[in-house]
């Protein structure tokens, strides 16, 4: 029940105590967590930017709307997506297959052919949208193990991700932003920290069948 009382620990957190950093131990075990974060086919069609910068966040800030979890975290946690996906793609993550488990071609290269065959077939918009699926499923990934670490966040939707990859420089490295997740310790004078949470009761939101 360890894992319930975390998840009943966290929130999204609206104002960070801008005075506590994350220490490199706890930076690291949110890119790994990131990198371990199941994704179709296991492309990783994902980055992540880990913004400590405070000049860079203050040039972001105007494009969140001056929200304060942008001002006041630790880190600022950018989800993107590549937006390029192709056979080279495709060869990279079998190569790599190869080099880990010391598979034979014999044993990938026929699913290697059917993922680039199917792929090919895919619309610019289908492989986006399916990268995009992929970027939330990570970002409720990452949520859960900051609640286990009790790190604090707040999932993000609200921004301009245009100008996000703008001043991130994100198309040269063909890349999308997609979501955010600023990261930190809450501070004390965030009145929703010590608010009850609101959720329907289980039984109307689990059918059992």
């Amino acid at each position: 029940m360890d894992i319930i009382k975390s998840l009943e620990w966290r929130y999204a957190c609206k104002k960070f105590d801008s005075n506590k950093k994350l220490d490199d131990s706890q930076i690291g075990i949110l890119k790994e967590a990131f990198n371990l974060t199941a994704t179709s086919f296991g492309l990783q069609p994902l980055k992540m930017l880990v913004i400590n910068s405070q000049k860079i966040i203050d040039r972001l800030s105007p494009h969140a709307f001056h929200q304060k979890q942008i001002t006041t975290c630790s880190h600022l946690l950018v989800l993107c997506i590549d937006t390029k996906i192709d056979g080279t793609t495709i060869d990279a993550k079998f190569d790599l297959e190869k080099e880990i488990r010391r598979t034979s071609e014999e044993i990938v290269g026929n699913f290697r052919n059917q993922l680039k065959d199917m792929f090919a077939k895919k619309s610019d918009d289908e492989i986006e949208k399916s990268s995009i699926h992929q970027a939330y499923i990570t970002l409720g990934n990452l949520m859960t193990v900051c609640a286990l670490e009790k790190i604090d966040a707040c999932p993000m939707e609200g921004f301009l991700p245009h100008k996000f990859d703008e001043v991130l420089n994100l198309g040269d490295q063909n890349l999308k932003s997609i979501l955010l997740l600023p990261v930190g310790f809450r501070d004390p004078e965030d009145l929703m920290s010590a608010m009850k949470k609101v959720r329907k009761p289980i039984a109307n939101t689990v059918i059992d069948i």
